[in-house]
């Protein structure tokens, strides 16, 4: 397990980087949004593993290979955004500036603020990646990602890539990140819990 799900994570996460340093450098908001979708659309057609994308189908799968894949899953997309935020803050520095600024002010951001972005946008990512796996279409990816984008919703594996990309190493900023993992987690089990509870086949 550890050998498939740690490299997918890397490489979902430098694919979570690449969707966010376009979104930094559109001076449209709206474009920017747009183009974070080929983030998710690329990990989902080439299989990678990105955490915020499978936590929600835990309900359904909890069996030790599954948790190990998520657990790998999540350190790979860790080490994949921190890779990718040091050599791009190098590469284009005027994008680390940006990102300095957008991470200061996500600092700003009382707890149970951060954790409510982060359930928001869980949802929408369960969401979007339900749809593509049962209804075979991308359609969902590319209206659930702009919403949380342009919502202000937070997405963890995004948010690593910011920190990283700002050169941001607090406690602080450790504390929102994990906040924002839980966040995200509970959001991608919420639409399946209620399904379960109703006797719907989701997740």
């Amino acid at each position: 397990m550890l050998r498939a799900s740690l490299p997918d994570g890397v490489l979902a996460g430098v694919m979570v980087s690449i969707g966010g340093a376009a979104l930094l450098s559109c001076d449209n908001r709206y474009f920017g949004a747009l183009l974070f979708c080929i983030a998710l659309l690329s990990i989902c057609y080439f299989g990678f593993n990105l955490y915020t994308g499978k936590v929600g189908f835990l309900l359904a799968d909890h069996s030790r290979g599954a948790l190990s894949g998520a657990f790998w899953g999540l350190l790979g997309n860790a080490l994949g955004t921190l890779l990718c935020g040091l050599l791009i803050a190098y590469a284009l520095p005027q994008l680390r500036e940006t990102a300095l600024a957008a991470c200061e002010r996500r600092l700003t951001q009382l707890p149970l603020q951060t954790l409510l972005r982060g359930f928001f946008c869980g949802v929408l990512m369960y969401a979007a990646v339900w749809i593509y796996r049962e209804k075979k279409t991308p359609l969902g990816i590319l209206f659930c990602i702009p919403v949380f984008i342009l919502a202000g919703f937070e997405h963890s594996i995004a948010d690593m890539f910011y920190f990283a990309l700002a050169g941001l190493w607090r406690l602080q900023s450790l504390w929102f990140l994990l906040l924002v993992v839980l966040g995200n987690s509970l959001g991608g089990l919420f639409i399946p819990f209620l399904q379960r509870l109703k006797g719907g086949a989701h997740g």
